[in-house]
C-alpha cells in the first residue's frame, strides 16, 4: 500500500514538473485517470491522492502507457433554430371554373296591330288629281312600323297615323302647276309654281316621281339620313304612345301627269 501511494506521489510529481518545462497546463490531479491493481481497493487509493471522489477506472495498464488527459467536454449543442415553414399553396380546385354567361341584349320591339285612320280621296283638277286614299295611309303606316322594327326601334301606334289634308293641300298647289315640268313648283315653302299662285298649304318631308307608291315613299325617306333624323328620330327618347304620324298624298297632275306620277309628304309629330 506505501508503495502505491509512493509511485503514485512520485507519477504526480513528475506530471507536474513535465508540465513546468513544457509550458503546457495539465489538467488538476483530480481530473487524472488513475489505473490500479485489480487487488487494491479503488476508494482507499482514490482518498489517498485526490481526496476527491473522482471515479477511477480499474484494469490493467500496459507498459509504457501514457496517462491520457480526459478529453475536453463538448461545447453543448447550439440550439435549434426554428425555422418557419411556408403555408403550402392551396390547391387549385379540380373543376375548371365557369366562363361567365354575356348578358342577353334585349330583344328589338315587335310590330304593333291595329288598323289607320282613313282618309278622304278628295279629287281636283276635273279629276286629274286624287289625293290620299285610305289604303295609302295604311300601307304607309305598315311600311314605316316595319322599318322601325327591323332597325331595333319602338313602333308607332297604327291609330297614330293621321292624314293630314294642309300637306296635302300644298301637294295639291304643286301638281296643278299648268307646266309640262314636273318639277315645277316642287319643294318646300318658298317654291314657286311657273303661272305665280301664291303657296298655299304645310311643308313637310317630301317624296315624288314615277312609279311611287305611299310605301316606296317611307323606304326613301329612311334611306337619307336627314330626312330619317326628321321624319323617323332614332333618337326620340320620349313616349312613343304620344308620337303622331302625319302623312299625305297626290296621284297625277296637270297637264297631262299619269296616276302613277305621285307627289308626297309626312312629318313627325305629338298626338
Amino acid at each position: 500500500m506505501k508503495r502505491l501511494a509512493v509511485w503514485v506521489t512520485t507519477v504526480t510529481t513528475i506530471l507536474v514538473l513535465g508540465g513546468q518545462l513544457l509550458g503546457q497546463a495539465l489538467p488538476s490531479l483530480g481530473s487524472v485517470g488513475v489505473f490500479v491493481g485489480t487487488n487494491t481497493p479503488a476508494a482507499q487509493v482514490l482518498m489517498a491522492v485526490t481526496g476527491e471522489t473522482t471515479p477511477l477506472l480499474t484494469g490493467a495498464m500496459a507498459p509504457g502507457a501514457r496517462i491520457q488527459p480526459p478529453a475536453e467536454p463538448t461545447s453543448p449543442p447550439s440550439e435549434a433554430i426554428d425555422t418557419p415553414v411556408e403555408a403550402a399553396a392551396p390547391l387549385a380546385p379540380s373543376v375548371a371554373p365557369v366562363a361567365p354567361v354575356a348578358p342577353v341584349a334585349p330583344a328589338c320591339p315587335a310590330s304593333v296591330p291595329g288598323v289607320t285612320g282613313t282618309a278622304p280621296a278628295r279629287v281636283a283638277a276635273g279629276g286629274l288629281i286624287t289625293g290620299t286614299t285610305s289604303e295609302d295611309l295604311a300601307a304607309f303606316a305598315n311600311t314605316f312600323n316595319a322599318i322601325r322594327v327591323a332597325n331595333c326601334l319602338p313602333p308607332v301606334p297604327t291609330t297614330n297615323f293621321h292624314y293630314d289634308s294642309c300637306m296635302e293641300d300644298r301637294l295639291f298647289w304643286m301638281a296643278e302647276d299648268p307646266s309640262s315640268d314636273p318639277t315645277s313648283a316642287w319643294g318646300h315653302s318658298g317654291s314657286v309654281r311657273s303661272d305665280a299662285a301664291p303657296s298655299v298649304g304645310c311643308d313637310g318631308n317630301l317624296a315624288g316621281g314615277s312609279d311611287n307608291s305611299s310605301a316606296t315613299m317611307a323606304s326613301k325617306w329612311w334611306d337619307s339620313l336627314a330626312h330619317r333624323a326628321s321624319l323617323y328620330q332614332p333618337d326620340f327618347a320620349g313616349v312613343i304612345d304620344a308620337v303622331c304620324i302625319h302623312f299625305a298624298m297626290a296621284h297625277g297632275g296637270v297637264p297631262d301627269e299619269p296616276s302613277t306620277f305621285t307627289r308626297g309628304a309626312a312629318r313627325f309629330g305629338t298626338c
